[in-house]
């Protein structure tokens, strides 16, 4: 191994695409109830998220220590790497970037911090085809290349039932979540530079479900892509989207895989995310 990958646990990759990979995955904190927890705990599975939030409990959520990620850049070191390429998700909604790039400072190694400028799979993609160039022997720049390129050309879209928990993180102001609720829409927001905005309002849920199948197969256009439909309990309302999807895109690869506490606590239970990412 000459390049380690590193990414945080708002990635969301599926255990099964990490199997023969050796990505190191840190993680990110989620807080409920007071009580903190690493976001791959089982106690903070999204379905506990979900129950919480539903609950009113609170739930935050904590950038990871840069000690944690020193001892990831450590551990490449000793398992034989010669640099790192961390990725995480955006600098622009969390401090993880930051812990990293102090984490990088206190270690005897090449450590490249990528600020992916998105979250969820939009990330993970990124980071598999990283660490697929560099199982290839790619050199640092070249992997570095790829996990930007790849992370920063994906678009990312998604439909939340309310904006209230977007507004109490702070990711909308108040004012726009006022406006929303008063209309009653159901809004669909997009990841724009690392941050989340809005995208466009609709009525109903069938009509954003149907809205996302159309901005998704207009992102496909001339490109070569993986996709991936994300939720946070909404399993059947994620599965019929991405059924519906695979029934226009038979050749794309399409997977679904929930999304984790962090991202849950900032956006509530029956968000579905469509990540589009373009093949290299």
């Amino acid at each position: 191994m000459s390049v380690a990958v590193v990414t945080d646990s708002t990635a969301y990759l599926p255990s099964e695409l990490l199997v023969g990979t050796s990505i190191d995955v840190v993680p990110v904190q989620v807080v409920i109830g007071g009580r903190a927890y690493d976001e791959t705990d089982p106690e903070a599975s999204p379905a506990r998220v979900a129950e919480a939030l539903r609950a009113w409990q609170p739930v935050t959520t904590s950038r990871p220590s840069p000690e944690r990620f020193r001892q990831a850049f450590a551990a490449a070191q000793d398992a034989g790497a010669t640099a790192v390429a961390c990725a995480t998700l955006s600098s622009r909604m969390s401090g993880t970037h930051e812990a990293a790039v102090l984490a990088a400072k206190e270690v005897d190694i090449d450590v490249r911090v990528i600020d992916s400028r998105t979250v969820g799979m939009g990330l993970g993609f990124a980071v598999l085809a990283g660490a697929q160039a560099a199982s290839a022997g790619a050199s640092i720049d070249d992997v570095d290349d790829i996990i930007m390129r790849r992370a920063r050309g994906s678009m990312s879209l998604f439909y939340v039932d309310t904006l209230e928990y977007l507004r109490r993180g702070g990711r909308i102001s108040a004012a726009r979540a006022a406006v929303g609720q008063a209309l009653q829409v159901k809004p669909i927001l997009q990841i724009l530079d690392g941050e989340v905005v809005p995208l466009e309002r609709v009525r109903t849920t069938s009509k954003a479900m149907a809205r996302l199948v159309e901005l998704t197969l207009a992102a496909t256009l001339g490109r070569s892509v993986e996709i991936a439909v994300q939720h946070l309990d909404a399993a059947d309302r994620a599965h019929d989207l991405a059924t519906t999807l695979r029934g226009y895109l038979t050749s794309t690869r399409i997977i679904e895989c929930p999304l984790g506490a962090v991202v849950g606590a900032h956006t509530g239970p029956g968000i579905v995310a469509v990540v589009v990412s373009p093949l290299l």
